[in-house]
């Protein structure tokens, strides 16, 4: 991906599009980190809009009740295993709190999605020989 052609992602809740089965819908389940501790819930996945594929997770996590959250994307490489009511990921739950804060107005810029990605250590989805992984079937190990 260059500034050229650019992918544009957005979130799946302000798409107008529908995860195909209402399984495969990780939205609201509980994000569990690579020691089996609670980070926090996917609020929302974000979708590259042309190729229909899921880039990041957006996790809130912090916060009580929803007060003093802190958002921030998690890269679909990193989610190890889905079940009915949670997504494992392989990063430490301090190492997700201290990612690159969510912010709208830097959501759309590929240089803040290359910070994400860098800050997890995986290759762009835009770089040469990317094999998109897609979220693990759900019980996947």
């Amino acid at each position: 991906m260059t500034r050229d052609n650019a992918a544009v992602l957005g979130k799946l809740s302000d798409s107008g599009q529908m995860v195909e089965s209402p399984d495969e819908d990780v939205r609201g389940r509980t994000v569990t980190d690579s020691d089996g501790e609670d980070i926090g819930r996917v609020e929302d996945l974000l979708i590259d809009e042309s190729e229909r594929r899921v880039r990041f997770l957006l996790v809130a996590h912090g916060g009580f009740l929803g007060f003093g959250e802190t958002k921030s994307f998690v890269p679909v490489e990193a989610v190890t295993r889905v079940t009915d009511d949670q997504v494992f990921v392989d990063q430490a739950r301090d190492r997700v709190a201290g990612a690159p804060v969510f912010s709208p107005d830097l959501a759309d810029k590929p240089d803040y999605y290359a910070s994400v990605y860098g800050y997890y250590g995986y290759a762009p989805f835009w770089g040469t020989g990317y094999i998109n992984p897609g979220l693990p079937p759900r019980g996947h190990m």
